[in-house]
């Protein structure tokens, strides 16, 4: 009995395969992908730049100088009309945490910018300030580097490191940038 109804529902399966093909809604669906094929035109978005940013040619970038705790120098680099800090500090492997990774929810990107330049910079936002308020070693010019982008008036700028940042993880976690 069970090997009959088997033989039953499989001489009867190419039937009902060829008939589900033509059926007018099928036929229908068939049409309207062809047609949505023949008849888009080629769309693209923007690739993302991901790791592949272009530096800028030795002379030409807007110089940022990287100090210790001590004001002793880290590193002169130079960057790209709209830089952060905190990015520009991972890719030329300087010593800046970032535990969230730029998206505002620590302190541990924090820098002391030289007051010339500070003044230059927009004011803070209400998150920016919030985390700041948790800083170690705050003063009158600390911004979060992750916020701090750069612009040409910003050229010859000096950010300080402090000398501890208040972190969740263990000393010497070192996060890696996405």
């Amino acid at each position: 009995m069970f090997r009959s109804a088997i033989s039953s529902i499989a001489r009867r399966c190419p039937s009902v395969i060829s008939r589900a093909q033509t059926t007018p809604l099928a036929q229908w669906r068939a049409r309207g992908i062809q047609r949505s094929f023949d008849t888009r035109g080629f769309m693209a978005s923007a690739a993302p730049r991901h790791g592949h940013i272009e530096r800028p040619a030795p002379g030409t970038g807007i110089k940022v100088t990287f100090k210790d705790a001590k004001g002793a120098v880290v590193r002169e680099i130079e960057g790209n009309e709209g830089d952060d800090l905190l990015s520009l500090a991972h890719e030329y492997d300087i010593d800046l945490e970032g535990a969230c990774g730029g998206s505002i929810a620590c302190s541990t990107c924090h820098l002391i910018i030289d007051p010339k330049h500070y003044d230059l910079l927009d004011e803070p936002g209400d998150d920016e300030n919030d985390m700041l308020d948790l800083a170690y070693g705050l003063t009158d010019t600390s911004r979060l580097g992750c916020q701090v982008h750069l612009t040409p008036e910003l050229d010859g700028m000096e950010a300080t490191m402090p000398s501890a940042t208040r972190n969740m993880y263990v000393d010497g976690h070192k996060p890696t940038p996405h």
